[in-house]
């Protein structure tokens, strides 16, 4: 069986597993909300938005649970300050335990492999995070993404791994936690102003690349519908509008897992590959961030490329910006500008369906209910995060805000971002084995690879050189 989520499919009759691990919105309607990780990750996302603000209010702060290493560089500095630290890193995995624990139980995990699950994500993500603050890292790419996501492969890829351990691989859970969590950095001047260029860029990007996969599936002989589900899954929000489109179109039952199959091969392959080829064309950070948002396919491995990009603001000679510009603009072109669009290709899709590829009898046509039921949900607790800090902020002249809100406020929102985008990336690569991702078939594999050349063609012509000045200027 191939499950993704809640959803079993049979595929080429051989025992595969599909991580639920790239989606950025799973459908539901067989659950109620608050069995979602949408409303969890805005529960949980907002509860720290809202806690870290009374407690600056009040005059405390969340500093001193939500701890990132400093930067070390030998081993005798870094048995000091892990020791140091200690009583912090307890507090800090309580924290997550109990928060994390309680979405989860309501989630309907088990309380118990949950958590021993976590427990073994979070130490090997405390080193993993310890490793990155090492003064050599930047030297070798040792940035924590990257690390994290390839020692998640390496374990998958060697080891047997224990069932129990599976269910504290919750991709969507930490993913959607760490986008509430971004709201809280990214200004909501920022998200107002760039909103439009970000949702028209995406809007043209997305377009071809499905118009591209469609067509060059169809010249392969691949139905209409199967052909409707690899592009949704190239163009839009890859995992879910794979799953959302198959399911509105009436797709047979073994394509949406065939799709969702190519979406994960080609999300990791880019992870790696984008920010590798933005560095050698010394791209400031936000351009890159732009350009690795049209051409990602998986918010979560977008994430990675983006922070990893990020981080070498500063550090690698001839990358301007700064490392949240990277993250923001990712965030504005994948999260804003095409994960918003699920629902709506989802009802048109179902429509043209109906209309034009139904001889079978069978109506598969959705209602207008379908866009919101489709609808990222997190976003909006994303979006409240953003108003929360813009109005906190408010209350305080600039001097202050450097001051008192960003070491007090911002930065341990911030580093409780960088842990769960760490859990995050770590569980994609505990959750993907490259032996799974091997009964695809030519046909379809090559219909998606011709939208990833023009993707990724297409993304850079605009990230770079149409609005190459408005992405290396953002915000500012």
């Amino acid at each position: 069986m191939l499950q993704v989520g809640n959803i079993c499919f049979a595929l080429d009759s051989r025992i595969t597993e599909i991580p639920p691990l790239l989606m950025s919105t799973t459908p539901s309607s067989q659950r109620s909300w608050f069995q979602t990780e949408d409303a969890w990750a805005i529960v949980l996302g907002l509860g720290f938005v809202i806690t870290a603000t009374l407690l600056i209010l009040t005059g405390s702060s969340l500093q001193w649970l939500a701890i990132i290493p400093a930067k070390w560089s030998n081993a005798d500095l870094a048995g000091q300050q892990l020791l140091q630290g200690a009583p912090r890193y307890l507090g800090l995995f309580a924290l997550w335990a109990i928060a994390l624990g309680i979405g989860a139980r309501a989630l309907g995990l088990s309380l118990k492999n949950f958590l021993s699950s976590f427990a073994v994500i979070f130490v090997i993500s405390a080193l993993i995070i310890f490793m990155g603050a090492w003064s050599e890292a930047d030297r070798y790419n040792l940035e924590p993404p990257l690390v994290a996501l390839a020692v998640g492969l390496l374990i998958s890829n060697t080891l047997t791994l224990p069932g129990w351990l599976q269910e504290g691989l919750r991709v969507e859970y930490y993913v959607k936690i760490g986008i509430v969590l971004l709201g809280a950095t990214l200004p909501i001047n920022l998200l107002v102003s760039a909103g439009p260029i970000a949702i028209g860029q995406a809007a043209v990007v997305s377009l071809v690349t499905f118009g591209v996969i469609f067509w060059v599936a169809r010249r392969l002989g691949l139905d209409s519908r199967f052909a409707a589900t690899l592009g949704a899954g190239g163009a839009v929000c890859g995992v879910s509008a794979s799953i959302a489109v198959a399911g509105a179109v009436g797709a047979k039952k073994e394509q949406g897992p065939v799709a969702i199959t190519i979406v994960v091969f080609w999300a990791i392959v880019m992870v790696f590959a984008l920010p590798l080829v933005s560095r050698l064309l010394a791209l400031p950070t936000g351009v890159a961030g732009a350009w690795i948002g049209t051409s990602e396919f998986a918010d979560a491995a977008g994430f990675a490329a983006a922070q990893t990009y990020g981080g070498y603001a500063g550090k690698v000679s001839g990358i301007t910006g700064t490392p949240d510009d990277a993250v923001n603009a990712f965030t504005l072109m994948k999260v804003i500008g095409r994960d918003l669009w699920v629902g709506i290709w989802a009802f048109v899709l179902s429509f043209v369906a109906v209309t034009r590829w139904d001889n079978t009898g069978i109506n598969h046509r959705v209602g207008t209910g379908e866009i919101w039921r489709r609808f990222p949900k997190f976003v909006i607790g994303f979006a409240l995060s953003s108003i929360i800090i813009a109005l906190v902020s408010s209350l305080y002249s600039s001097t202050e805000f450097n001051q008192i809100l960003k070491p007090g406020l911002i930065a341990p929102l911030k580093n409780l971002r960088v842990w769960a985008f760490t859990f995050c990336f770590l569980s994609i690569g505990l959750s993907t084995r490259w032996r799974d991702l091997a009964a695809i078939g030519r046909k379809p594999f090559l219909a998606f690879t011709a939208g990833v050349i023009i993707n990724v063609i297409l993304g850079y012509v605009l990230s770079v050189i149409v609005f190459g000045k408005y992405w290396s200027t953002l915000g500012r």
